[in-house]
């Protein structure tokens, strides 16, 4: 089957979204499907065109940037050329001009695939007012011109206002999850390398400094903690400084954080080799996103297969992967005092891997997830 995939952003760049569209588009490649993936050339430096784990990369030059999208003129014909090549299309939302090419794809009869990842909430702000019209606009046309829309959850499906006219064609499919192996030595070499000492009690975080996964209630909640737990520290992995629209965000937080010294340490964006061992250092991971930019967070399910449990928001579809695996707790978005109390409980009782919790992460491989896939364009392409 050829397959074109279309998203704003791709590999290099680091996001929940890229890392799902990377590892789907390397699982259908590896089932030997014709794999195309369209997207932005953010970065100047990055080659326009490029074969990556058998899947051909076509990058296109951007011409201005609106908030956190780009505008790219040579779009139209790149994508309609393509289009006409391939099989299925699969858009992956948020992303500004999906529906000029789900309109393509409808002009030229071939299938559309949606994926959507989550309702975007830009940060205040004019520009990003009218970025989030236009967003939601476009989110709807491609809803509607779409033949399957495929999300994490059906919990998230069911409270986003995009999704719920349109639930008869919406298909739940959990995101593909990679958890790189990793040695007692790894862990031991993870834990030299960044000064963790045998009495720390660590707790983890995963995601970029921005607006939406809440880390100013992680830095509210901390006091609380240390209190109880004076050993405990906040180990943040991801890009922290330079994200894209989160500038005045940053300049609020971090004279916040530095009052924590050796308790908050930002360790920035980690090797892939590094994160199972980052893992199994910590004694838990926590997922305090506020609002709907999030949907799922594969990061708990990563967190959770190398035994570790999770502190998540109590919002459709951040909290079902501790409610499927019972590996954690579930709290009230921005509320400090409800996310202390569960990191406390934790740090005192661990939770350890169920049974149920092995059957659910069976289930989010990335090649299950890649047959899933293969299963709803199969049935397209036959209609």
């Amino acid at each position: 089957m050829r397959i074109l995939i279309a998203l704003t952003y791709y590999h290099p760049h680091k996001s929940g979204l890229t890392i799902y569209v990377k590892r789907l588009a390397h699982a259908l490649a590896a089932h030997r499907h014709q794999v195309t993936v369209l997207t932005s050339q953010y970065d100047r430096s990055l080659p326009l065109s490029e074969s990556l784990n058998r899947v051909k990369v076509t990058r296109l030059p951007v011409c201005f940037r609106v908030s956190k999208g780009v505008i790219m003129p040579g779009l139209p014909m790149h994508a309609w050329k393509l289009i006409r090549e391939v099989d299925i299309v699969n858009l992956h939302v948020p992303q500004f001009d999906a529906f000029i090419m789900a309109i393509m794809a409808r002009l030229q009869g071939k299938p559309v695939v949606l994926t959507y990842h989550c309702d975007l909430l830009l940060p205040r702000g004019a520009i990003n007012a009218i970025a989030n019209i236009v967003s939601n606009l476009a989110n709807r046309i491609s809803i509607w011109l779409s033949k399957r829309v495929i999300t994490n959850t059906l919990d998230f499906a069911h409270h986003s206002r995009f999704l719920r006219p349109s639930l008869k064609k919406v298909i739940e499919i959990y995101p593909p999850i990679e958890t790189p192996s990793v040695s007692a030595k790894d862990v031991t070499a993870f834990r030299k390398k960044y000064q963790i000492n045998n009495e720390d009690q660590v707790i983890g975080m995963v995601a970029r400094l921005a607006t939406e996964k809440g880390v100013e209630y992680l830095v509210a909640a901390l006091p609380e903690v240390l209190r109880e737990h004076p050993n405990a520290r906040v180990m943040f992995v991801g890009q922290y400084q330079g994200v894209m629209g989160e500038d005045v965000y940053a300049a609020k937080l971090m004279p916040l954080i530095a009052e924590f010294d050796r308790h908050w340490t930002f360790l920035g964006i980690i090797p892939d080799r590094e994160l199972g061992a980052f893992y199994r250092a910590c004694q838990l991971i926590v997922f305090p996103s506020i609002n709907s930019t999030d949907s799922f967070g594969m990061v708990q399910v990563e967190a959770m297969s190398c035994g570790r449990p999770v502190v998540a928001s109590d919002m459709p579809g951040i909290r079902q992967p501790v409610l499927l695996t019972g590996m954690g707790r579930v709290v009230p978005p921005r509320d400090p005092s409800s996310l202390a109390k569960a990191i406390n409980e934790l740090l005192e009782s661990p939770v350890k891997k169920s049974p149920l919790a092995k059957q659910v992460l069976k289930r989010l491989s990335a090649d299950q997830v890649a047959l899933q896939y293969e299963k709803v364009f199969k049935e397209l392409c036959k209609e």
